[in-house]
């Protein structure tokens, strides 16, 4: 052992004795410290109890976290497993919340936030790509005819009307999908009885008797597409998106879970053994035509095809708020009422489901009270709010669709718009595509011209199969294009019937240029103007033609447009014309009848004259010889106003030798968003709407901006003149109207056109497009070019901008 000397000892001990005063004077320090934790466990511990099993429901989703059975009223929380509170909520009226934007996770519960306090089991957010069933989950459902569910990856049952051209041991049969919030999968209904007085000097008083000869008019699917397709021989699967009609969940324009609800239909869908080589095509006009761009990017291996009509190029920038204004009129007038009829019961048709028995269709509906107010999103956003719009905007995802495309539209249309041409260099790896691009309106694509060539598309692609519309369809043809467009028109002749084989005709198909350029519907039968007949019918490789060259007019004094830019030697001459903001345009549409009735051969139309001092008006010369304009437009005009912003719009037209005025075009913008964005052409000005690319315009400054005019297609005779009104946005277009800024009264706008500050407008010359093609020499009727108003033409005189 180890002895130490007395010196040691001492020290020792001395050392000894202040540790026990310092252990003295930590404890004495530590003492309120240690009170203090004391008593703060005791007042967190008073009265708590772990918390109760919750009696509300949890269920985790794709990037949501859904609660339903809640008592109406409940403050919830939303915690994730390292017990950080992520979101909170108020259960609506029927018990129901949903999380949204939730991260990927596990380990997710929902707590009440005041005591007594429930909790939930903890549930898992996934990702799309983790989301993903096994493809036993598919298979195992199973689709008869009739109405029935599918169901999806996160539990939610979509309603569905199922159609089968026969019986479902005579099949397989060649299958499409229509998905959509309209009503799809409403029940169908019998058509025969519900126009008994129309057929009754036909078949008397029971038209049922026809019901073996024309099956599908006796259990008629909703939605026209679905009718058509099951006319023509296809078995068909009518969806209703989640929140819509008697499917669950709640409503939200494209959210993500739509887009993975849509790939499961395909995917549940194809796996019937019905089905005919367990692939199917998607087939719709408008809502469920552009579903059809969201689902096919997904890219469900069990797709074969698509074939979307009248779609948006853009959500935003070609729709809701061409050129940064919010289009009310149509817009967020159909936002409202698909939000409408999106709640309980809302289409109308669901209440007898459930009277009659439904018990999913009535427990679909507890959720509807999450649905998103789409028009309120979209009210405040001034400026294009990528975060929210880049996902609903198809000319950023279409290149990820990988199955043949059919997509058609009309420039002129009154609902979507008509900038779809825009997508077509945009679809880079679909192995096939076909376009088709003509004037007209929203319901074109339904027309004999478009119908055909549609069968076709899904013959090759779907039905692997060639067969002759059957001729039942074809004697009824006339009466359905009749209901439709106000005119009897027959069905053109198919193409491929006496093809060798259906390779052999695919091959043909696809060796064919991929645009078809359809020119003056409307006017290819002389007794019957405005029936959906072209005069010409054209191939092109690209969008605008090749060989198109950018055509510039330019703005001159007393309304003058002309091909010579305005030089110094001009001087003298008004250097500007001025008019008044007139916020009564900016509601002005050219029609107000029934939706439908604008579909007619003849609708009547009411496009005004621009009052006097509300525009500026430009004419140029008549034309020396027939010129054909094909792609965008663009109008390059410097203005200056008293404001600090301008909306302005510009109307294109013809001015005819025989005294009618033909509308073509049109486009606006509000200056503030008139920074020309990457990507641009000479026709084609491309502009952001990003908050950080706008800019205020200086009062009394002069400003350049471009104007981008839609698409369109067009042949101007000789004798013809262009005419450019420049104007408050509105009184062009059958159903757009805006929301412009509100501006003092008397605030005016004035478009340069001199030497210093020289306006154009550029126009789209395709001057080989029709080349060697033969076409009319006479002016179509007026009226009588489908989507395309005409009037009589009123010389305008504008007003000089006073003191130069």
């Amino acid at each position: 052992m180890i002895r130490r000397s007395t010196r040691d000892r001492t020290e020792v001990q001395m050392a000894a004795r202040g540790n026990t005063r310092r252990r003295r004077q930590v404890t004495t320090l530590l003492l309120p410290v240690v009170a203090v934790a004391m008593l703060a466990t005791a007042c967190s511990t008073e009265g708590s109890t772990t918390p109760t099993a919750a009696t509300f429901t949890t269920k985790g989703s794709v990037g949501q976290v859904h609660v339903s059975d809640a008592a109406p009223g409940t403050h919830l929380k939303l915690e994730s497993s390292a017990n950080r509170v992520v979101a909170t909520g108020v259960a609506d009226s029927q018990g129901s919340l949903i999380f949204r934007e939730v991260k990927p996770a596990a380990g997710y519960k929902v707590e009440t936030t005041s005591s007594p306090v429930a909790s939930s089991q903890a549930v898992t957010v996934e990702s799309v790509e983790s989301s993903l069933p096994p493809q036993s989950f598919y298979a195992d459902q199973h689709l008869a005819p009739g109405f029935g569910y599918i169901t999806t990856r996160d539990g939610t049952t979509l309603s569905t009307s199922v159609y089968l051209p026969g019986p479902v041991d005579k099949g397989p049969y060649p299958t499409v999908i229509e998905y959509s919030g309209y009503d799809p999968s409403r029940p169908g209904t019998n058509l025969l009885q519900e126009n008994a007085d129309a057929l009754k000097s036909v078949v008397g008083d029971d038209p049922s008797k026809l019901c073996g000869v024309i099956s599908f008019a006796c259990d008629a699917p909703a939605q026209p597409s679905s009718l058509l397709a099951r006319a023509m021989g296809y078995a068909v699967v009518a969806v209703n998106i989640r929140g819509t009609g008697c499917s669950g969940g709640a409503y939200d324009f494209f959210e993500p879970l739509q887009l993975t609800d849509g790939y499961d239909v395909v995917e549940t869908a194809a796996a019937q053994p019905w089905v005919k080589g367990h692939k199917v095509g998607m087939v719709g006009l408008s809502y469920p035509g552009i579903s059809q761009l969201f689902v096919a990017q997904m890219q469900p291996p069990s797709l074969a095809a698509i074939a979307p009509e009248s779609v948006i190029e853009d959500a935003v920038r070609s729709t809701l708020a061409p050129g940064g204004i919010l289009n009310s009129g149509f817009a967020l007038s159909w936002a409202k009422e698909v939000g409408d009829k999106a709640k309980p019961y809302g289409q109308g048709w669901e209440k007898a489901r459930v009277d009659a028995g439904d018990t999913t269709c009535a427990a679909n509906q507890k959720m509807r009270g999450q649905n998103v107010d789409t028009v309120k999103v979209a009210m405040s956003h001034r400026y294009y709010p990528p975060e929210i719009a880049d996902r609903l905007n198809p000319s950023l995802f279409v290149q990820k669709i990988k199955v043949p495309v059919f997509l058609s539209g009309s420039y002129q249309d009154e609902q979507t718009g008509g900038r779809f041409p825009l997508l077509f260099d945009k679809f880079t790896n679909a192995p096939v595509v076909h376009f088709t691009a003509m004037n007209g309106t929203h319901a074109d694509g339904y027309a004999p011209f478009n119908l055909t060539e549609w069968k076709t598309f899904l013959d090759l692609y779907v039905a692997d199969q060639i067969t002759p519309i059957p001729g039942v369809v074809k004697a009824f043809a006339p009466l359905i294009m009749k209901k439709v467009f106000d005119t009897e028109v027959e069905l053109p002749p198919q193409r491929f019937l006496d093809a060798p084989s259906v390779e052999a005709a695919r091959a043909q198909y696809q060796a064919e240029a991929p645009i078809r350029l359809l020119f003056e519907s409307g006017a290819g039968r002389a007794s019957d103007p405005g029936a959906p007949v072209p005069t010409v019918d054209v191939r092109t490789t690209a969008w605008p033609p090749p060989g198109t060259k950018a055509e510039s007019l330019w703005l001159g004094a007393d309304g003058t447009m002309s091909a010579t830019q305005p030089s110094a030697d001009g001087a003298g001459q008004d250097p500007a014309s001025r008019f008044l903001v007139d916020p009564s345009l900016a509601k002005l549409t050219t029609f107000s009848g029934d939706t439908s009735d604008i579909f007619h051969a003849l609708p009547d139309y009411h496009w005004q004259q621009e009052p006097k001092g509300s525009a500026a008006v430009f004419l140029s010369e008549p034309l020396a010889q027939d010129q054909v304009f094909v792609g965008s437009a663009s109008a390059d005009l410097w203005i200056r106003t008293d404001a600090k912003d301008a909306d302005v719009g510009v109307t294109l037209s013809e001015v005819r030798p025989d005294g009618k005025e033909t509308f073509i075009q049109a486009g606006l913008l509000r200056a503030s968003m008139r920074k020309v964005a990457d990507g641009s052409t000479d026709l084609l000005p491309l502009h952001t709407g990003y908050r950080s690319d706008a800019s205020p315009l200086q009062p009394d400054k002069w400003t350049e901006m471009r104007i981008e005019i839609f698409p369109f297609g067009q042949i101007v005779r000789a004798g013809s003149r262009i005419r450019l009104s420049v104007h408050t946005p509105g009184g062009d277009r059958p159903r757009w109207s805006y929301i412009i800024d509100q501006q003092p009264k008397g605030t005016w706008i004035d478009v340069g056109h001199s030497a210093e500050h020289p306006s154009k407008v550029v126009l789209p010359l395709s001057p080989d497009v029709l080349a060697g093609v033969q076409y009319p020499k006479e002016l179509p009727p007026c009226p009588g070019l489908r989507g395309q108003p005409c009037r009589t033409f009123e010389a305008y005189t504008n007003t000089p901008t006073p003191n130069g």
